[in-house]
């Protein structure tokens, strides 16, 4: 925690902070005003937000090779205040969708906030191996998961209390702040000279992959990071039809849903990084993700059984935390996010501590194609399933399948590096 009185950390620790929260904050907002004010169909709902995650995570999958290549040769610190800057008009798009109210323009700016999301993503991690000594890596590494997800928490929150209106208004003024916390970012230029740049988006997408997956440990930790990815992408889709139609309750609800999936992967990042005591080690990952299959059934079991006291209608939050299968709910619900948290961040950690500082960036552009085709590809699963009439419900079975996938990977990774 020390670390956040650093001005070799906390600004770009604020800037993701904020960037996170008005991210989170728009999409839960404009996922909720389709799911309960524009359609009234469980099959649409759900391929609405398959087709927003699809179009968020999309950049990721097409620029991210660029996205590297520019933050391991340019002042990371420049290209932050850049792609602040630009999230600024993001917003302003985004908040003239939800008052219009345009579904085109809402999705629209989901897929600029996805560029926005690329260019940024790899310097988050990039630039903490050359700020930070290398015994405070995971910590910082913890710290930023931790902050990512309590703003996530934050936004997701918000966006169940609030008007389209009010969500427009503080979408400008988090950007605004953003965009100052940005500029106090400390300097972070290139460690080498380099004079090549390959502006081929596939091309440079091949041989970045390429030059990292050869790798063995890195091969097995970004498989294992996009398996669990793919596994949180299908889950956020499922979340809002699930509470809805099968929950029955509100909007206000369908943000808590989110919510506590939020802060339980802050709590299991915090929570992994002291059991491991600063030591980067996947021995925790596959019983974290075993774990997190448990939970998950658990909460199939009780999403399946649940009954409505009041056909027809939706419970507020404070009747639906009456419920006597409630509590049982957001256990599970939390157990699955805290477990999952346990399990992704010591992953991340070996991405930005097994390379040379000056390919930590591609290294991580590297993770985030991999990671968004995986989660690119499970939005089309749930979109597909959900065409096929298979229940929102009924998916959290596959959601479970994978994560004993990622469990063998994480196993595999284990056997290899420690």
């Amino acid at each position: 925690m020390r670390l956040l009185g650093r001005r070799r950390f906390l600004p770009i620790f604020t800037t993701q902070f904020l960037g996170a929260f008005n991210d989170n904050l728009f999409k839960t907002s404009m996922v909720l005003f389709a799911t309960y004010q524009v359609y009234s169909d469980p099959k649409v709902e759900t391929q609405f937000n398959a087709l927003a995650t699809g179009l968020f995570i999309l950049p990721f999958f097409l620029l991210s090779a660029l996205s590297g290549q520019l933050a391991d040769t340019r002042d990371k610190a420049g290209i932050v205040r850049i792609v602040k800057t630009a999230e600024i008009g993001i917003m302003v798009a985004g908040g003239a969708g939800l008052l219009l109210p345009s579904i085109p323009l809402m999705l629209a700016a989901v897929l600029a906030m996805g560029v926005h999301s690329t260019f940024f993503g790899p310097i988050k991690y990039a630039i903490l191996p050359q700020h930070l000594e290398p015994d405070e890596v995971l910590g910082g590494t913890g710290l930023v998961e931790a902050g990512t997800y309590i703003s996530i928490l934050a936004g997701t929150i918000l966006a169940g209390f609030i008007s389209p209106k009010e969500a427009t208004m503080i979408v400008l003024g988090v950007a605004l702040l953003g965009w100052f916390a940005g500029r106090q970012v400390p300097p972070a230029p290139p460690l080498h000279e380099e004079h090549t740049f390959d502006w081929h988006i596939v091309r440079a997408s091949v041989r970045l992959v390429n030059a990292t997956m050869h790798i063995p440990r890195l091969f097995l930790a970004i498989c294992a990071i996009s398996f669990f990815w793919t596994i949180g992408a299908v889950l956020i889709i499922e979340f809002p039809p699930l509470v809805k139609n099968v929950l029955t309750s509100d909007q206000q609800v369908a943000s808590l849903f989110l919510a506590v999936f939020s802060v339980g992967v802050a709590i299991g990042s915090v929570a992994i990084n002291r059991l491991l005591k600063g030591q980067v080690s996947a021995r925790y990952a596959p019983g974290s993700v075993i774990a997190m299959a448990g939970f998950i059934l658990l909460l199939y079991a009780v999403a399946r059984s649940w009954i409505g006291d009041h056909p027809g209608q939706l419970y507020d939050i404070h009747e639906f935390v009456r419920h006597p299968s409630a509590l049982v709910l957001l256990i599970a619900l939390l157990g699955v996010a805290v477990t999952g948290g346990m399990f992704v961040v010591p992953l991340y950690a070996f991405l930005t501590t097994t390379v040379d500082k000056d390919q930590t960036a591609r290294t991580v552009a590297a993770n985030n194609i991999v990671n968004s085709g995986a989660m690119v590809v499970g939005s089309l699963l749930a979109f597909t399933l959900s065409a096929l009439g298979v229940l929102a419900v009924d998916q959290l079975l596959m959601v479970t399948g994978m994560c004993f996938v990622s469990a063998w990977l994480a196993w595999k990774l284990h056997l290899a590096c420690d």
